[in-house]
């Protein structure tokens, strides 16, 4: 079974992605970036890590997972002094999951006001 779940960012169709897909009971969820509807991007790194894995977790929800099947996080931050900020949201969603988490510095995200791009796996229970 592969389903594939669509998102809202403007980048799906030109690019040829889905933000998530889910084979049996694995679910990958793409990069995802800090996007509002509004196409607005607050400056601080936290709530830019919010919004992110608030897309990221309902993408996951809809393939059919919860929290709980999280098995690995990747988190792209464009400046590694912004760890705490981020590692904060992620704590506030997976402190009691621990999922394997990697936080990885880059020198830019797509749109420059992006500071930080999360990715999740999970593995759904049976």
């Amino acid at each position: 079974m592969r389903r594939l779940v669509a998102g809202s960012s403007p980048y799906e169709a030109p690019i040829g992605f889905s933000r998530a897909v889910r084979v049996d009971d694995v679910v990958e969820v793409a990069g995802t970036a800090p996007v509002w509807p509004d196409g607005s991007c607050p400056e601080d790194a936290e709530v830019q890590a919010d919004r992110a894995f608030e897309l990221a977790l309902d993408a996951l929800r809809r393939a059919g997972g919860t929290p709980v099947d999280v098995v690995r996080t990747r988190m792209y931050l464009t400046d590694a002094a912004e760890w705490e900020a981020v590692g904060r949201a992620h704590g506030r969603r997976f402190a009691s999951i621990k999922p394997a988490a990697t936080m990885v510095v880059v020198a830019a995200l797509l749109d420059p006001r992006w500071k930080v791009e999360v990715e999740v796996q999970a593995i759904l229970r049976r």
